[in-house]
This record gives C-alpha cells, sequence and structure tokens, in this order.
C-alpha cells in the first residue's frame, strides 16, 4: 500500500513538472510573438511589468503601459512625493476606476507610493435626493448643514472611501492601502470658510508626519476630505476635494500633485491646450488668464489651487484628464499630457 501511495506521489509531481514546461513553452512563444509584431525585445528586470488588463485577469504583457513605466522610472525618482486629487468622471466609470488603481499598482511597483485624496460630489447629490434630504444653495452653491454633513460624511468616509481602498489592494504589487479622512490622526484639520455656506472648511493644517509614515511603511494612503473642525470639539467640515488635496500636497513639498479632471487640461480661448503656465509672484500668470476670460467658471479654482501648490513649494502640477487611460502614467512619464503648472 506504501508503494501505491508513493507511485501516486511521483506521478502527481510528473503531471505538476509537464504543466510548468507547457506554461513556459506557452509564455515563450507569447513573448516571441510579440517581438516579432512590435519589434521590440522583451528583456525585463526581475520587476517585469505585468499588468491585469481584461475581466478575466490574465496576466499578460501590455506594451504600452511597460513603455511608459520605462519613462516614468526615467522622470521620476523612486521615492519621490505624488499627490492625486482623485475625482471626476474617472470615479464614476468602472472600467476607469480598474485603470487608475492599475496605474497606483504599477508606480507601487517602482517605490513611487502615491497619497490619493479624492472628492464625490455627485455620490453626496445622489444620496442626498435618494435620502429625501433637502438642500437650499447660495450663490449657486449648496449649504452644508448639519444633515447634509451627516450624509456627506457617510458618503466620502464610507462607501467611496472604503471602495477606493480596497481596489486598490485587490491589485499584484501593493502591499497596502487605507481608507482614511481628515478626521483620523488629524489629518487634516480645518475652520469654517464662510457662515453662508455652513460646514464647509478651509484647511489649516495637515498632519503631514503621519501621513509620510504610512508611506514609508510602503502603504498607500487614500483620504477623504472631511476635516476636523478646529472650533468645535469632535466637529466635521466639509472641505472642497482640489482644496484638500492642494493642502496635503503643500504640507508634504510634493515633487508631482496631479489634479484628474474631466476635461483634457486648460484651454485657450481657441479651445487649444494651454501645456505651461508658469506662475509668477502675485500668481501673476494666473491673474492674467482669469482677467481676460481665458479661464472662468470650475476651471478658476482648480488653477488658483495649481498655483498656491507651487507657491508654496511643491515642484510641479498637472491639471490633466482622468478619463484617458493610464492617465496617472501619462502625466508623470514627462509627455505632454494636460497643462502643467510651475514656477
Amino acid at each position: 500500500q506504501f508503494g501505491i501511495q508513493s507511485f501516486r506521489i511521483k506521478m502527481y509531481l510528473s503531471f505538476l513538472l509537464l504543466l510548468q514546461i507547457f506554461s513556459n513553452v506557452y509564455c515563450f512563444n507569447t513573448f516571441s510573438h510579440l517581438e516579432r509584431r512590435t519589434h521590440l525585445k522583451f528583456k525585463f528586470p526581475n520587476n517585469i511589468i505585468i499588468s491585469q488588463i481584461n475581466t478575466k485577469k490574465e496576466m499578460t504583457v501590455d506594451v504600452q503601459t511597460a513603455e511608459l513605466i520605462l519613462r516614468v522610472r526615467e522622470n521620476v525618482k523612486p521615492g519621490s512625493t505624488v499627490v492625486i486629487k482623485y475625482g471626476g468622471h474617472a470615479m464614476e466609470n468602472s472600467e476607469l476606476k480598474e485603470l487608475f488603481c492599475q496605474d497606483i499598482a504599477e508606480l507601487c511597483k517602482i517605490n513611487i507610493i502615491p497619497v490619493i485624496v479624492h472628492g464625490g460630489g455627485p455620490q453626496i447629490a445622489k444620496m442626498l435626493k435618494t435620502l429625501n434630504v433637502e438642500s437650499s444653495f447660495v450663490d449657486g452653491l449648496r449649504v452644508t448643514d448639519e444633515k447634509t454633513m451627516e450624509v456627506a460624511q457617510m458618503v466620502l468616509c464610507g462607501s467611496i472611501n472604503k471602495e477606493i481602498a480596497s481596489r486598490i489592494n485587490s491589485k499584484d504589487g501593493v502591499q497596502g492601502a487605507v481608507g482614511l479622512s481628515g478626521l483620523d490622526a488629524n489629518i487634516i484639520q480645518a475652520v469654517q470658510k464662510d457662515v453662508r455656506f455652513g460646514l464647509v472648511g478651509e484647511p489649516t493644517k495637515v498632519n503631514s508626519e503621519f501621513i509620510k509614515k504610512l508611506v514609508d511603511m510602503k502603504i498607500v494612503p487614500v483620504i477623504a476630505p472631511v476635516g476636523s473642525n478646529m472650533n468645535v470639539p469632535c466637529g466635521s467640515l466639509n472641505i472642497n476635494a482640489d482644496t484638500a488635496a492642494g493642502a496635503v500636497a503643500e504640507a508634504l513639498q510634493a515633487d508631482h500633485f496631479l489634479l484628474l479632471t474631466d476635461i483634457v487640461g486648460v484651454l485657450d480661448k481657441n479651445k487649444v491646450l494651454i501645456p505651461i503656465i508658469s506662475v509668477g509672484d502675485n500668481n501673476q500668470g494666473v491673474e492674467e488668464l482669469k482677467n481676460d476670460g481665458t479661464i472662468s467658471g470650475g476651471m478658476i479654482p482648480k488653477v488658483e489651487t495649481a498655483a498656491m501648490a507651487v507657491t508654496a513649494g511643491v515642484k510641479k502640477v498637472s491639471i490633466m484628464d482622468g478619463r484617458v487611460a493610464n492617465c496617472v502614467l501619462r502625466a508623470l512619464s514627462g509627455d505632454v499630457f494636460g497643462t502643467v503648472v510651475q514656477r
């Protein structure tokens, strides 16, 4: 009986060996086919760039992503501080959600651990409607009363925040992602911005040391823009996501600050992309664009946030289209993608 069992074990091990051989042959043939089609030689280092690019999660080499990663490695030093404001259509479309999280995973593989601050305005509006919470407006802006604040905190710190962290955690190459809000460890402290708008906050202090400790442990912080009210014990304030992300980028003296939007970048009066905006003293470049009508509406706070960030020491800010595949990698690759705001 022992001899029969030993024979079965040997047969099982032989089967596993044959399976491994066939797998290696298949991979070799796949790479050979890609080399013939693309004229590229696939001589990747040990940390070969492998992406999950279909719903079946079959492992395959994405040539375009590999090229982008190589350019990111050339353009961004390992250990650089990257802050990303995640919002817009990229947060609502399922495919774009997956692509964004895959970009984050690819950065983690090359020792660039990003800090993410997310929005959620449309999701809050949807939940308010579902719960039949009536809203009032001042100058076209929603007033955040106590009931609205309760819903906003539930949506931002709960469903949205945890989904983003969970999606990032599901990707290969990510050591960990943790969902937080400005309330946790007093990451973002704020004061009430304008009593007319209710519980809307303006950041006054960011716990950068806590964020740095997470990044040093290779943990991706995912931060919801709900701040701790400095003037009310245990109070919360809803903060504009662009503003919250800008405050975090400034506190960390980020090398790169990415603002994801639903347009290609800042456009001139002829609707042509402005690739670079140089900010002078007193926000000179930005004020000129505002005064001549080049930027207006929702683009003004984004450009102002970018200008404030570079003035405070952030090296480079990109206002870019979050609807494009691999948008994060493209923005860090050194290619012309969106509008770069710099000193």
